[in-house]
């Protein structure tokens, strides 16, 4: 059986970095060469060593929504709303705080400008909500909404670009992909002047990343669902690298996702968009990853799973804990790890 505290190891909670590294590109960076077993410790701004010329490397290009709205009821009750999932122009999957301040048919003002009514309550807990607005929803919601961290990070975040990728475009996260906030622009440009091929992704990063694994047979575990969309430029680009034998290089869990969803069996792409709820985890055999930038992850959490299907399940662990000793920062605004 498959379980889940099989990946399960031990952080001293003075690893979780609070705060980004600065600037992005002075973070840390384990490499682990998996032909050899060999692990080296740089610098994030190193990792253009390791890079060579035809390799495609993969970023996913999603913006993080001002998704934290606070609400209140009729009587002055005060109520959180995490946005999870738009589902049309008016209707989002939220994510309420409490919850018994949210039952069908209540209405949650925002602002002068904003306000909600709860629809129904899925079969997860979240609440399907019909917003109310004058104007343009995006707009309203930059001025009256706030990013939302991620639940282990406890102080608050000085620049609020700082949870943004310097190539984040399209407006729908609910969180970072964070192995991107490691890039500068510089470093970008430098990558790319070697003939590195930068190609661009979408899948919008829903809260569901920071849930833990509840079923202790991951068999059992039902993965959430994200938006993804895969350009007619990008599945080419991708294409050529895999038809002539170039590396295809993920930056992040969420371009791996989406690059595992719409390839076929020999590692194509097509041009597509759609849902994902793909689960990977071992002995999953990768199509269109060679390789992986991404940070270090949660302990029994979906992602380490991930990392472990491509590089094995001990010697994921092994890693962990040689970070561990190494004194590496951990999670969203912690280093780097470079698997080849």
């Amino acid at each position: 059986m498959l379980l889940k505290s099989d990946y399960y190891y031990e952080l001293p909670e003075e690893l979780i970095a609070q705060t980004p590294a600065e600037p992005r590109d002075s973070s840390r960076l384990l490499v682990y060469d998996r032909a050899t077993g060999k692990t080296q410790h740089r610098i994030f701004r190193d990792i253009k060593e390791y890079l060579r010329a035809g390799d495609v490397l993969v970023v996913n290009n999603t913006k993080v929504l001002p998704a934290r709205l606070f609400a209140y009821t009729k009587n002055g009750g005060k109520v959180e709303v995490l946005l999870l999932k738009r589902l049309d122009l008016n209707d989002w999957e939220v994510l309420v705080r409490p919850g018994k301040k949210a039952r069908e048919g209540v209405e949650l003002f925002v602002s002068e400008e904003l306000s909600l009514t709860v629809l129904s309550r899925t079969e997860t807990g979240e609440r399907v909500v019909r917003f109310r607005f004058d104007g343009v929803f995006e707009d309203i919601l930059s001025r009256v909404g706030s990013v939302p961290l991620p639940p282990y990070i406890h102080e608050k975040l000085k620049d609020k670009d700082r949870y943004q990728t310097v190539y984040c475009k399209t407006d729908g996260s609910a969180a970072a992909p964070t192995a991107g906030l490691h890039f500068t622009r510089e470093l970008l440009g430098e990558i790319e002047a070697m003939g590195v091929e930068v190609v661009e992704v979408l899948l919008h990063v829903g809260l569901g990343t920071f849930r833990p694994v509840k079923e202790e047979d991951l068999t059992r575990h039902v993965m959430h669902s994200e938006y993804y969309c895969v350009s007619e430029q990008a599945a080419a680009a991708v294409n050529a690298a895999k038809r002539e034998g170039r590396r295809v290089i993920a930056v992040g869990t969420t371009s791996v996702r989406t690059l595992e969803t719409v390839a076929d069996e020999n590692g194509m792409l097509r041009p597509c968009s759609g849902n994902t709820s793909i689960f990977i985890y071992p002995p999953y055999k990768f199509k269109c990853v060679d390789a992986l930038v991404t940070n270090f992850h949660l302990p029994e959490s979906t992602l380490i799973m991930l990392v472990s299907a491509l590089i094995g399940r001990e010697e994921c662990l092994r890693i962990y804990r040689e970070a561990v000793g190494e004194g590496y920062r951990f999670f969203s605004f912690g280093d780097a790890c470079l698997f080849l």
